[in-house]
């Protein structure tokens, strides 16, 4: 939507979304219950969004739940720390957790929501991309490793442990997998 038909409009549309995906999962994602829960009407949603995917992945870019600041602790195991600790929270808190699981799982399925996550991804990698930045000016990293490697590691190992695997997360993990990977990145 537009600034001028109401920020705040699409901000309900788009808590709704991001709301009902969470509580019903994608499939259960309807734009009347989008429409109906933001007290809006379904034409408004189809004006600015055409598919569930396009209103899905909208709301996923756009929601603060699952977007963090790059950390800037001084060093590059500081800063794998702490996005290890983030990725942990987001995946384990409730609301973060099953919203992040059903929205990103229906992307295995759907093609245009594919894209959108896609988007999603790389918007989140580039938000990170500081960190990497930082480390090579520290001499931490050498200049041509490849961050989008290292963020695959990170996420991949906490998705695995908390989506896949369904285990605990012991409180020395994040601790241990920053480790792991700085001894494989530093220089």
């Amino acid at each position: 939507m537009t600034e001028g038909s109401g920020a705040r409009r699409t901000a309900q549309i788009l808590d709704a979304t991001l709301h009902l995906v969470a509580e019903r999962g994608y499939e259960g994602l309807t734009i009347e219950g989008v429409a109906e829960r933001a007290g809006v009407n379904k034409t408004t949603i189809y004006r600015w969004w055409p598919s569930k995917a396009a209103l899905l992945g909208v709301a996923l870019t756009d929601a603060p739940l699952l977007r963090f600041a790059a950390p800037d602790t001084g060093s590059l195991h500081g800063d794998l720390l702490a996005l290890a600790q983030t990725l942990v929270s987001l995946l384990t808190e409730p609301g973060s957790a099953t919203l992040a699981v059903a929205a990103l799982g229906a992307a295995a399925q759907n093609p245009e929501l594919a894209a959108y996550a896609r988007a999603f991804f790389a918007d989140r990698l580039a938000g990170q991309l500081p960190i990497f930045t930082r480390a090579a000016e520290r001499g931490e990293l050498a200049a041509d490793t490849d961050p989008m490697l290292i963020m695959d590691a990170l996420a991949g190992a906490v998705w695995a442990r908390v989506v896949l695997r369904q285990l605990p997360v012991e409180k020395s993990f994040p601790e241990k997998l920053a480790t792991l990977l700085h001894v494989g990145v530093a220089t």
